[in-house]
C-alpha cells in the first residue's frame, strides 16, 4: 500500500505478564531458557548465535523460530523474532531486521517487536489488527528515538484459525508454501530490486546478484514508513508460511527454499532450512540469518 494506514489511538498497557526472550542476551543458561517459554503470551528470539531451531505452540498450529548471527562476525545479530500468543487460535509471528549498525540495529529489531507484542497482549480480540497497527506506530517512533539514526524492517503475519493476514515494511518477506510446491503468497520487497522484479524487468536470478540489492527504500523507524496489509487467506492443511529476513532470501533462490519447505516434519524442515542458509552464506553474502515456520495443526479449520 502506498499510503499510511489510520492507526486506533490503543492505550492500554500490556499486562504484568512474563516476556521470554531467548538467546546470547537471556539470563541464565541459554538451554533452559530455550526449553521454557512455550506457555508465555510472548517467545522472542533475540542476538541468536545459531542454535537449533524453536517450536512453539501459536493459535492453531506451531511455529519453529531460528536465529544466527552473520558468520564470521563479532558483533550483536540485528535479527530478532517474535511469537506472541492471544489465545487459543489467534496469535501473531514477525521478524525484524534492524538497521543502523553495531547495537543499533539490534536494538531497532528488539524494541520493533516489544512494542507490537505489548499492544497485542493488551487488546482485546477482536481489536487485533488495531493493536498490530498501533503497535508498529508506535515503535516506529520509539526507534526515532534512540537518535542515532537506527531502523528496522518487519515481516508480520496475525493468525486466526486458519486464516492469516501479512503486514510488512522493508525487504524482509512473507511468503506461504503449499505441499506441492506452489507459491501461494510472496511479499514484494520494499526496494528497487524487489520492484525491480515484480514489474518483470529483473528476475529472480538476476536480481539475487544485483548491486543494488542491498537498497531498501521503506524502513520502521523512518519519518515516512508505510505499512503494507496484505488481504486475509485461508491456509489449506499443508501450507507452511514462512517469515524471513534478507539473509535467507539473498542467498538461497526461490525454488532452493521452495524445495526445502513444502513437506517433512516442521522441525526438521527448520533444521535444514537453517543448515541450507549458513551454508549458502559460506560461499555467498554474509548476514544475520531469521525466519519462523508456521503450520496449522492436523485437524484444524
Amino acid at each position: 500500500m502506498g499510503s499510511n494506514p489510520t492507526l486506533s489511538a490503543n492505550r492500554r498497557r500490556p499486562g504484568a505478564r512474563r516476556q521470554a526472550l531467548l538467546g546470547s542476551d537471556a539470563a541464565g543458561d541459554p538451554a533452559d531458557e530455550r526449553a521454557a517459554p512455550v506457555s508465555d503470551p510472548q517467545v522472542m528470539l533475540t542476538c541468536g548465535l545459531g542454535e537449533a531451531p524453536l517450536r512453539v505452540p501459536v493459535g492453531a498450529g506451531a511455529a519453529c523460530l531460528f536465529s544466527a548471527r552473520s558468520p564470521g562476525r563479532e558483533g550483536d545479530n540485528e535479527d530478532a523474532a517474535s511469537v506472541v500468543t492471544t489465545g487459543s487460535e489467534r496469535g501473531l509471528l514477525a521478524v525484524a531486521d534492524g538497521a543502523g549498525g553495531h547495537r543499533a540495529g539490534a536494538a531497532a529489531s528488539r524494541l520493533a517487536l516489544e512494542h507490537i507484542g505489548g499492544r497485542l497482549r493488551a487488546a482485546p480480540p477482536e481489536g487485533s489488527r488495531d493493536a498490530i497497527l498501533d503497535g508498529i506506530e508506535h515503535a516506529s517512533v520509539a526507534v526515532r528515538e534512540l537518535g542515532v539514526g537506527a531502523a528496522t524492517t518487519l515481516v508480520a503475519v496475525e493468525i486466526e484459525g486458519a486464516t492469516i493476514r501479512p503486514y510488512h515494511i522493508g525487504d524482509s518477506e512473507i511468503w506461504v508454501i503449499g505441499q506441492r510446491g506452489k507459491l501461494k503468497l510472496q511479499t514484494v520487497s520494499h526496494s528497487p530490486v524487489g520492484y525491480a522484479v515484480e514489474a518483470g524487468f529483473l528476475s529472480e536470478d538476476e536480481a539475487m546478484d544485483h548491486e543494488d540489492r542491498h537498497i531498501v527504500s521503506n524502513l520502521l523507524g523512518a519519518e515516512d514508513m508505510r505499512v503494507e496489509m496484505g488481504s486475509a487467506l485461508r491456509l489449506d492443511p499443508r501450507d507452511t508460511v514462512l517469515l524471513a529476513s534478507d539473509g535467507l532470501f539473498d542467498n538461497l533462490g526461490v525454488e532452493a527454499i521452495v524445495e526445502l519447505v513444502r513437506a517433512g516434519p516442521l522441525e526438521h524442515v527448520a533444521r535444514e532450512l537453517a543448515a541450507a542458509g549458513s551454508s549458502a552464506m559460506a560461499r555467498g553474502k554474509p548476514d544475520d540469518l531469521t525466519f519462523i515456520l508456521f503450520r496449522l495443526d492436523p485437524g484444524a479449520s
